[in-house]
Formats: C-alpha cells, structure tokens, sequence
C-alpha cells in the first residue's frame, strides 16, 4: 500500500480529489467510510467473481461479466481509473476522436461498469491465498472469497534505483508530469526516458515549464512518430532541449529540494555535465503490480504468465480459475484498447470456468 506521507503533496492532492469525485458522483462505489468500513471489518465477502483493478481492463472485464450475470465484484485499488487518470490527451481511442482525456475515459468506464451493476469497492489488497478453494483475500478494510478472480492491476512507473533520486523523491522527482508539473510553473525541469512515456511528459512540461531538458541513454528515440514529429517542432522552436546519449548520474539539490542533475555521456564516460533544474520527471517505463503474487502465480519478468495459444481460455494463470489482463501480463503491446480487450476475454474465460464449476456439480 502506498503510504501517503511518501507522495508529493500534487499526489496526495490528487488522490483526495479524484476520491471525492468518485464518492459524490458515483454513489454505487464502497469507499473507505465509516459506514463500509464497519460493515467489511471482521466479515468475509463472497462472490462468484472478483476483479481487481479498475483499469480498462478491469472494467471492461466487469461489464462483460456483469452481462452475463456474474454479479462481479471490483476491487479499484488505491489507483482507481489506473494510469489513465494521469494522462492528458487519448488520441487512439477509436471512436473518440476528440477531446477525450485520460480520466474522462474512465469515468465513462465507471458508468459503464455500474449500468450493468457491477459492485465497485474502494479497497486494497494486499494479501492473496490462491491455493485454496474458494480464493481468499485480504484487503485493508476486509476479507474477500470468490470462485474465479481476474487480475488486473495494471503497472506502476519504475525509477533508475539512484540513491538520490530515491532522497528527492517528492521534493522534486516525480513519475507524473501530469500530477506535478503545475509547480514547475515557469522553471526549468528535466524528463528522462526515451519512449511514448517519456515524450508526451517533455510536451506537456513545455507548456507550463520555461524550458525542459529530455535526456536519453541513446540516439534516438523509441516513442511512435506522430509524437516525434511533435517533439521535433518543440525542440526547433526552443521549448525543449534534448540530450541523447547521456545517462542520469545524480540528482543534486538542497533542503528545498532539487536543484539540478549530473549528467554522464555514454559515449565518453570521462565526460560529466550538470543542468541547473527545479524538477526531474522520471519517464522509463513501468513495472507490474504482482509482487503479492510471487510464488503463487507463474511469472515472467514480473509479468502474470497466462496459456494464451488459439483454443480459448488465453487469459488463464498457472492456478484454474484465475485470469490476467491487461499490462499486468502484458509487456508487449501496453495500450489503454488492447487492456481492454483482454478484459473482455479474461471475463469470457471466467464465464467459461463458473459455467464449468456449475455444470460438475
């Protein structure tokens, strides 16, 4: 579980926010108040299937299963809408083509979910029995027991491990421009990462920020073309400065916070420069939410691996009856629609197993 006093304060901001977005506006969510809590304390919740996450993939997988009276149950996590919430523009989103931004996505998807009255609460796992039937899990407000889980719990932003980026942490390094860059305001800030990630955080800095720095290990970068083509006219024009073939070496600063970062040339490791900024945006891409899963699941690289194959049940885990979806068995692809899609399979595989559970009985 995240624990609060560990975040920026845009973050915990953040969070409090979209929270009391969702209580107010969708009432059929179970948030951490006094009155649920109590009542999930000390009991245990059945359900036939129980989702986790609230990603695309999640409620996509709840509105299927919901259709075919499943009488899912979703658990959102402390991330709800999951990365999404923190993105700008979706530009690919087919159908959509205009004005459509991350978190209004997935209001739409919460609708959605709750239309077809899928139970949405607001808990945490953090403990799972999967060896045992029926599956048991433990949440920070309660204990949950289903027949068939579907795990999608999506991926968090990774960081390079430096000590002081780890110290920085909160006072000036950050994995979401979208949550932080408003206090860069005016100042100088550096993005580092070379993929899609990491270019739509420099474009979005180079609106609020005087001047970003987009420092890359390597020549060029790996993120889609539209987005280079985007890159290249802010670079032309000044807003943003790139430094390829450089790796991040040490984030400086004081008691306020940071002040800049050293960097390393690759191509000369003798050769050390250093960039006077206020903010450090840590865009390298992002690890699965499956630690609570080691040594129950079988995984690859951190990544749920399921059957796949042509003969259906492709979203199925090592263990019958539970299914993956979304980034969090998926290394490859990591688009908000192909999330989705594998949640309508995973709750197409869940329909098959219960149908199969029925039937044996």
């Amino acid at each position: 579980m995240t624990c609060l006093s560990m975040l920026p304060i845009a973050q915990i901001v953040n969070k409090i926010v979209i929270l009391f977005f969702y209580v107010c506006k969708f009432p059929t969510i179970l948030p951490l108040s006094a009155n649920n809590y109590g009542d999930l304390m000390g009991t245990t919740k059945h359900s036939k299937l129980l989702i986790l996450g609230s990603g695309p993939a999640g409620y996509t997988a709840a509105v299927y299963a919901a259709r075919a009276n499943l009488q899912p149950v979703l658990i959102t996590g402390m991330e709800k809408g999951g990365q999404l919430t923190t993105t700008t523009e979706v530009e690919n989103w087919p159908g959509d083509p205009n004005d459509l931004t991350g978190p209004l996505l997935m209001e739409r998807m919460h609708e959605h979910a709750t239309k077809f009255e899928t139970e949405i609460i607001f808990d945490h796992i953090n403990k799972v029995d999967l060896q045992n039937r029926p599956f048991r899990l433990t949440g920070d407000s309660g204990e949950y027991t289903c027949d068939a889980l579907i795990i999608a719990t999506g991926a968090s932003a990774r960081y390079l491990g430096l000590p002081s980026e780890e110290a920085f942490k909160g006072r000036g390094v950050s994995a979401c421009a979208t949550c932080d860059g408003f206090f860069y305001r005016n100042q100088k800030v550096a993005v580092i990462g070379g993929g899609n990630t990491a270019v739509e955080e420099a474009l979005y800095l180079s609106n609020i920020a005087s001047e970003v720095h987009l420092i890359h290990r390597r020549d060029g970068f790996r993120a889609e073309k539209i987005l280079i083509k985007r890159l290249m006219d802010k670079v032309e024009n000044g807003n943003i400065i790139l430094h390829t073939n450089r790796t991040l070496e040490e984030v400086t600063g004081d008691q306020m916070g940071v002040t800049g970062v050293r960097l390393r040339d690759t191509q000369n490791s003798d050769n050390i420069e250093s960039l006077d900024v206020a903010g450090l945006f840590v865009a390298i891409g992002h690890s699965p939410n499956t630690a609570i899963f080691e040594g129950q699941l079988e995984l690859e690289n951190g990544y749920i691996k399921v059957q796949s194959g042509i003969h259906g049940n492709a979203t199925q885990t090592s263990i019958p009856g539970v299914f993956a979806a979304g980034d969090v068995m998926d290394h490859i692809y990591r688009q908000a629609i192909t999330s989705a899609g594998t949640g309508c399979m995973a709750a197409l595989d869940a329909e098959r197993y219960l149908d199969g559970l029925a039937d044996a009985k």
